[in-house]
């Protein structure tokens, strides 16, 4: 990955917004307060810059993506995803705005794109506080309380009103759903990225669940009517609460448009895995901001047809919180459970979010 220099950093500042910019800071964030105690893997490490544009004072987020095995092995897959995030972050409302997209040559140094090396985007800066704090609060004890109900409310709203948005296009969304089995980021990537043996967790079971998944693909191939501007990422990290519920999301990921289900399940899967982490089943604040999360998201948009679609969506988040990369400090038995939840939801032909418990054998 590229190094970073002060220099560099405020040349390409001043190619950018004006010779009179001067950078006051850099430093790497996210370390400490946007992963938590379970998650560890990232695709890389964002770069807070401080920075005098005249008498203003401003603050941005420089992104890079480090190559991995989830799709990103090579320069134009990363070119690819990062080029995608300048064009579409601006167009999903609370999203943070990019300011920029640019490249590192060959010596590191920030300039245009035509002897780009690897890519970066630079971001507008958002204060807030990550969600994911919300629920490792609650996983340690504390109480369940009145805004947490408001912000879980806010948070299926603004789902039911991106979802809103809807795009004829019966290729795209059947690719939408190709993508969800084969990209390298989801469900393939996963699987792949899963040690030779693990536990309980053998390659006939990891193979099991691909197949699986892919009879679902089949099943939702022909519901293209239900393809929806989405956000592709939303889980806890990707949430920064501010006072009360105003809040901005971050990061959103692989597609402007895609399945409903797909937000829905990547943030309700957290309620279950802090859940069984705490208790070992759905239980107390977690089954009730559960519970509260479907029953508020559907009644916002009218979408019955979300659980009969969730079933893939939710193995593809099951493997990310269950996998040995992503969360090596879960304990055996709440992988076990998740991979009971995940072999189950695909077993049955609508999700039930009151069976949760029942999914994960308990």
């Amino acid at each position: 990955m590229p190094t970073l220099r002060k220099d560099q950093l405020q040349q390409y500042l001043r190619d950018r917004f004006g010779p009179e910019v001067a950078l006051l800071s850099y430093k790497v964030i996210g370390k400490a307060s946007s992963k938590g105690e379970q998650k560890r893997y990232g695709y890389g490490a964002p770069v807070k810059l401080t920075f005098r544009l005249g008498r203003r004072l401003q603050s941005a987020v420089l992104e890079t993506m480090r190559p991995g095995p989830f799709g990103h092995e090579h320069m134009a897959d990363r070119a690819q995803a990062i080029l995608w995030d300048y064009d579409s972050y601006g167009r999903l409302p609370r999203h943070v705005k990019a300011l920029d997209v640019g490249a590192f040559d060959g010596t590191q140094a920030l300039f245009s794109v035509a002897e780009a090396r690897e890519f970066f985007v630079l971001n507008e800066w958002a204060e807030g506080t990550s969600y994911h704090l919300d629920l490792e609060r609650l996983a340690k004890g504390g109480s369940l309380r009145k805004l947490d109900r408001d912000r879980v409310g806010a948070l299926a709203r603004y789902l039911a009103q991106i979802h809103a948005t809807k795009r004829r296009d019966s290729d795209l969304y059947k690719r939408r759903l190709r993508e969800l089995i084969g990209h390298g980021e989801c469900i393939m990537g996963l699987t792949d990225s899963y040690p030779k043996q693990y536990g309980f967790i053998t390659a006939d079971l990891l193979r099991t669940v691909e197949e699986a998944c892919n009879r679902w693909r089949w099943r939702l191939r022909d519901q293209a009517g239900r393809l929806s501007q989405v956000h592709g990422d939303f889980h806890p990290y990707n949430v920064l609460f501010r006072a009360g519920t105003d809040f901005s999301v971050l990061d959103r990921s692989r597609g402007e448009w895609g399945e409903p289900a797909d937000d829905v399940t990547a943030m309700t899967i957290n309620y279950v895995l802090c859940s069984l982490i705490r208790w070992g089943k759905l239980r107390g604040p977690f089954e009730a901001l559960f519970r509260l999360f479907w029953d508020t998201y559907i009644e916002a948009s009218g979408d019955k047809g979300v659980t009969g679609a969730a079933a893939p969506f939710f193995a593809f988040r099951g493997l990310v919180v269950a996998s040995p990369v992503w969360y090596p400090n879960l304990t055996i038995d709440v992988r076990r459970s998740l991979f009971r939840f995940i072999e189950n939801v695909l077993d049955v032909p609508r999700f039930e979010p009151d069976r949760v418990n029942e999914y994960c054998g308990i």
